[in-house]
């Protein structure tokens, strides 16, 4: 693999924000980060130079949760949807995804798991981490869009099943704390090194400090789908504002969640807990309908798919690079978005040596200009998207 040198770059590391510098890739992985002066007085031998022009360099965006983009998605159960996924992803900066799965029949959503496996290798575009479960052990009360025969009370022979058609690859799953059995699934996740995050789910205070005790320590889509903040009872969202070893999930559409409240939660808590996911949906950027998410016809109202039948919101149609452009306009500093679309990601849900530009990190980099378009996607210091001279 021949070298790549990016260079004239305003550097978004992941921890910091650096002017004027150039990167250095090399046999998949970032060897050297170094300034503009020191770019122009080193020589290079075979190694291909590329101008950003003032762009941000930044490590590759990971989204942690996504069912679907652009008419495909894990509903689809096939190998086919799931490459056409990572393709796609390229384009808006997404250099690695867990793809997402919904509660289906339990044969279904062996096939869909095994799909999205089947795919890892394979990618085009942006990298297959492991697979996201999106339950089946979520609360009947806090469903959101979900399929309520679809939701299912904690039975660790089903958990396996699921494990064994993933062949190892479920990296994080949503439960609900407070469901009967949940410890027990918990000990047996965690033991397989399954990122456990409390979502869709009704528990009291109580019953999230027992979930952390039990290792839930992160939580899908903050604010939504989960127990109110009580005065009497702090629920799930009070648990997460209050207890600092809990980290969350954000939808930054502004719809999902007011601008004011996650500025109201990045108030409260450190940033390093907090992670920008998309949520997104099968029809996300698809250009005809009619528009197909979770079995169910949605249609797209005031930027977010509702469901057609009843009008209840479905999921989101965001971008990672859509709503790190939300929060930077909501006053978040750009260096921040970067953490939270990037490192925090790769550190929560354990994957690896990504999420920073620093050396012996692989090589997974995205490039932006001030306008927040994507000019270039690297995975594994492969360009899978370059718009650069």
């Amino acid at each position: 693999m021949t070298p790549v040198c990016i260079h004239n770059a305003n550097l978004l590391a992941g921890y910091a924000r650096m002017e004027n510098c150039a990167i250095l890739v090399e046999n998949g992985r970032i060897s050297d980060v170094f300034s503009e002066k020191r770019f122009l007085q080193k020589r290079f031998t075979d190694t291909k130079i590329f101008d950003a022009h003032g762009a941000y360099l930044s490590p590759g965006f990971i989204d942690s949760h996504i069912h679907g983009f652009a008419g495909f998605g894990t509903e689809d159960m096939s190998v086919e949807a799931i490459i056409a996924m990572s393709d796609k992803l390229a384009s808006y900066g997404v250099t690695s995804f867990c793809p997402t799965i919904y509660p289906m029949e339990l044969a279904n959503m062996e096939k869909s798991i095994k799909a999205c496996v089947d795919a890892m290798g394979r990618e085009t575009g942006a990298k297959i981490m492991g697979v996201h479960l999106e339950g089946p052990f979520l609360s009947p009360d806090r469903l959101g869009a979900q399929r309520r025969e679809f939701v299912i009370p904690v039975d660790t022979g089903i958990m396996d099943r699921l494990y064994q058609a993933s062949r190892g690859h479920v990296c994080n799953m949503t439960v609900a704390p407070e469901l009967k059995g949940m410890r027990e699934l918990a000990l047996y996740c965690l033991s397989r090194n399954i990122v456990l995050q409390a979502g869709h789910t009704n528990a009291s205070y109580e019953n999230m400090l027992e979930g952390m005790q039990a290792g839930i320590l992160h939580s899908t889509h903050f604010f939504n789908a989960m127990s109110r903040l009580h005065h009497r009872d702090p629920g799930a969202v009070g648990a997460i504002l209050i207890n600092s070893e809990l980290s969350c999930e954000i939808i930054a559409d502004g719809k999902h969640v007011h601008p004011d409240l996650i500025r109201l939660l990045l108030r409260d808590k450190s940033q390093s807990k907090v992670v920008l996911v998309t949520d997104a949906l099968k029809p996300t950027e698809q250009e005809e309908e009619p528009f197909i998410a979770n079995g169910e016809e949605v249609v797209l109202v005031d930027g977010v798919f509702q469901r057609k039948s009843d009008g209840v919101m479905a999921g989101s149609c965001l971008t990672m690079i859509g709503g790190i452009k939300n929060l930077v306009g909501w006053g978040v500093a750009v260096e921040a978005t970067i953490e939270m679309a990037a490192s925090n990601p790769a550190r929560i849900v354990g994957l690896g040596k990504r999420g920073l530009l620093v050396p012996g990190y692989e090589a997974d980099i995205t490039v932006f200009d001030k306008d927040f378009n994507v000019l270039a996607s690297m995975v594994g210091g492969r360009f899978v998207k370059n718009e650069l001279s």
